[in-house]
């Protein structure tokens, strides 16, 4: 069998990928430094990578030159970049928008005919045609909701948390739906959405709360009946959509005989570190639902953002991890912010895989945008995760069979030491080097 191994350095702040092909030869009893791939071994199908068109992103998209918007698009969209056919997009504003806003906040206008996506045909739904139309197909978009109007919600303001009002759970399910219809008549593929971004969290910018019992009522009772009627029940709900540490407990509080069939699957998050082992849980007590990682960044206020391989590593290991333990898709935050980490209403500034000096006009590619193409470039739409084993952990390692048969192998070196490699599968052995702080990935054609 072949194979290509294409792999990254980082020494001296110098970024070097280069590719090889590489031999196998007959496993006669190779024991030492193995990485065992079990292709008969199957678990889930992975639907694909991608991230968040936010406000942020796309009014940083249109500040740029001609040359460089093309080139954020092929480097994100095009034949040879990332590979993107997912995107997680904010229903009204985020912190990572230019302020709050929401499509209506006329509380007498119970018809909602002062409705508008206004805002959001500025910047954002330009910036998704320019993305589609270098894709050349459409991408598969999950919107989530930060916090409906100020008019329903109990401290009157769309930050600082507060709850929506039980005498707007209504009137917010019948909103939730014509945004996502407002999108559809505009060509948007609309696939998932999620009940409320991280509904535990009471932060400075747009958030909203709601316990379990709450979320699911609000499923139950109000979204999913207005779904059916204005005939959305095709479109997948996602509940939780906040950190990984507590996704069992909030799965358990909501999903039931009642709602099993409402709920598509578990959003999740990265920020309280990696509680792998929750999403084991998940799928052994929902084995029908999906899991999907929404939303995960470098945030200034905890980390640097000079500390490139540091910041790289924490995409790797996560991005190897979710998929190990059942994700079906892994969608970042920003695509794409100005050189300060934003624009975001409230600084809360964080890093992203590229990033744009607007007075310099110079797009900048992280070496997160290399760590996270060494999976999103090989990991394509509809390959299967397949069994495997490591043998250490000091190296993170997945492994998929791609639709077209051949597997990729993605593996990332810890430590700073080169580390010799041998991969055993079908009898065969691949030898290679993982280079010591870098990454790589092995497309083996069987």
């Amino acid at each position: 069998m072949k194979c290509l191994w294409e792999y990254t350095t980082y020494e001296n702040r110098v970024e070097k990928t280069m590719k090889e092909e590489i031999s196998s030869y007959a496993d006669e009893g190779q024991e030492r430094d193995a990485v065992n791939l079990y292709p008969d071994m199957t678990y889930q199908v992975f639907e694909g990578f991608g991230g968040a068109l936010t406000e942020a992103a796309a009014y940083t998209w249109h500040q740029m030159g001609d040359k460089n918007k093309t080139h954020f698009l092929e480097a994100c969209y095009g034949k040879d970049g990332l590979g993107y056919t997912q995107a997680r997009m904010a229903l009204d504003s985020c912190d990572a928008s230019l302020g709050n806003y929401s499509a209506m906040e006329d509380e007498n206008d119970r018809a909602m005919e002062s409705f508008s996506l206004e805002r959001d045909e500025k910047y954002i739904l330009p910036f998704l045609k320019a993305v589609e139309d270098v894709k050349g197909e459409a991408l598969s978009v999950m919107l989530s909701p930060w916090s409906p109007p100020p008019f329903m919600k109990t401290n009157g303001e769309k930050n600082h948390g507060g709850k929506l009002k039980t005498e707007y759970y209504a009137w917010w399910a019948e909103y939730v739906c014509k945004y996502v219809e407002e999108y559809k008549k505009r060509g948007v593929k609309i696939v998932r959405i999620s009940i409320q971004n991280e509904p535990d969290a009471t932060q400075i910018w747009d958030s909203c709360r709601y316990n379990a019992a709450e979320e699911k009522t609000f499923l139950k009772d109000f979204l999913y009946p207005a779904m059916v009627k204005h005939g959305l029940s095709d479109i997948e709900v996602f509940v939780w959509d906040h950190n990984k540490e507590r996704a069992l407990e909030r799965a358990n509080g909501i999903i039931d005989e009642e709602t099993r069939d409402m709920v598509s699957g578990i959003a999740f998050h990265w920020y309280s570190g990696d509680h792998f082992e929750s999403l084991d849980m998940l799928h052994e007590k929902y084995p029908d639902k999906k899991l999907v990682f929404t939303e995960g960044c470098v945030e200034y206020s905890r980390f640097t953002s000079s500390d490139q391989l540091e910041n790289a590593r924490m995409y790797g290991h996560d991005i190897a991890g979710d998929l190990n333990h059942g994700a079906h898709a892994f969608i970042d935050w920003n695509v794409l912010l100005n050189s300060q980490g934003g624009p975001n209403h409230v600084d809360n500034f964080c890093d992203a895989p590229i990033m744009y000096d607007v007075e310099k006009d110079v797009m900048e590619k992280k070496l997160s945008y290399t760590y996270i193409r060494h999976y999103s470039r090989y990991l394509v739409p509809g390959s299967v995760r397949i069994g495997m084993s490591r043998f250490t952990d000091k190296l993170d390692v997945t492994a998929f069979r791609r639709p077209d048969g051949k597997l990729a192998v993605v593996m990332m070196n810890r430590i700073g030491e080169d580390m010799a490699v041998y991969i055993r599968v079908y009898g065969e052995v691949i030898p290679l080097t993982v280079p010591g702080d870098g990454i790589g990935t092995a497309l083996i054609e069987m």
